[in-house]
């Protein structure tokens, strides 16, 4: 039975001495850890930080299942990689996530891994078929419910991890549990961003708390800043500019104790979170550089008109009654039942 100590309003987030720091790479925190054998599924897996945790992975011998909006594109982007399976799955379509968890739990294999890293950034207004804002749709709801229905393959794994990935934009805004989909104010993208990556760690406290006594914890994290993904898409250059990411001479950053990494160093939280041995007793912590995050205790609310990125995760992100709060409005915003038993 694991340690079932929870992280309601950040008991657990301080640093454990994991060994390693903001500029360790994915390939350095897996080193010496056996995997052969063991099974994960990454959301977007095929771009970015999650290409590069699958690429970690399934060199490591684990079997890597990817769901993919475009299978070709996922299929052009794993070619030569071991060991990994393209399967079709759209986020916003609950539809697609009850197809794609059918075809997985009709594998009977149980799901050692579960990297909820796929997600949509400071997108233009857009809402799924139910009415759903899109980034609160793609990344918290749609990992909710495929949370949900893959629940039993993960159980069965005995001692699970599921890593979702949130972001330090979870500083620049506050969720809004009464109006998660805009249907009530302005739609200010970069703030539904923040509210969406907020309720990624308030998710992860609140399934860590449930999902322990089966032996599944669960881990949040901040990968960095990171340009050479397909995440911003959606962002004018004058956005990435504001953010920092790029130099005077138009280069990307590279200042990995300042936040600003390379894929290889933003991919080494994600895949420290899914395999470190030292995590083994803790669970529902906010994780960053490599390392668990302690609380952000000078935090005074989001300035505009200077960025910087701080370290830490704001206390409103780890609090326990929120957290419960936000996994009720899940369960009725998504028709399901999520029943951690």
């Amino acid at each position: 039975m694991a340690n079932s100590t929870n992280n309601y309003n950040g008991a657990l987030q301080h640093p454990i001495g994991s060994g390693f720091d903001a500029a360790s790479t994915a390939t350095d925190v897996i080193k010496g850890i056996s995997l052969q054998g063991k099974t994960a599924i990454i959301t977007g897996g095929y771009s970015g930080i999650g290409l590069e945790a699958a690429k970690t992975l399934a060199n490591a011998g684990v079997e890597v299942y990817i769901p993919a909006r475009t299978i070709e594109k996922a299929a052009g982007n794993l070619a030569g990689i071991p060991n990994v399976t393209i399967l079709e799955m759209d986020l916003m379509d609950p539809a697609s996530i009850d197809a794609f968890a059918e075809k997985f739990l009709a594998l009977n294999k149980p799901l050692d891994i579960l990297i909820n890293n796929a997600g949509v950034m400071w997108t233009p207004l857009r809402r799924d078929a139910r009415g759903y804002e899109s980034q609160f749709s793609t990344n918290h709801l749609g990992h909710f419910q495929l949370t949900a229905r893959l629940w039993p393959a993960i159980k069965s794994a005995q001692g699970a991890r599921i890593v979702n990935v949130s972001s330090w934009g979870h500083h620049m805004a506050s969720i809004d549990l009464n109006d998660p989909n805009f249907d009530h104010q302005a739609y200010d993208p970069s703030v539904s961003y923040a509210r969406a990556k907020q309720a990624n760690v308030l998710f992860t406290v609140e399934l860590d708390k449930r999902a322990q006594a089966h032996g599944v914890r669960s881990f949040s994290l901040h990968p960095g800043a990171i340009a050479v993904t397909d995440l911003g898409r959606d962002i004018p250059e004058e956005g990435f500019r504001a953010l920092g990411v790029y130099e005077e001479d138009g280069s990307f950053r590279h200042d990995p104790y300042n936040g600003y990494k390379t894929l290889e160093e933003g991919a080494s939280t994600t895949v420290w979170c899914a395999t470190s041995p030292k995590l083994a007793n803790i669970g529902g912590v906010y994780c960053e550089d490599t390392e668990v995050a302690a609380i952000d205790q000078d935090w005074q609310g989001f300035k505009s008109d200077k960025f910087e990125m701080t370290k830490g995760v704001t206390a409103e992100a780890v609090n326990g009654e929120k957290a419960q709060q936000l996994w009720t409005l899940s369960e009725k915003l998504t028709g399901i039942t999520f029943a951690v038993s």
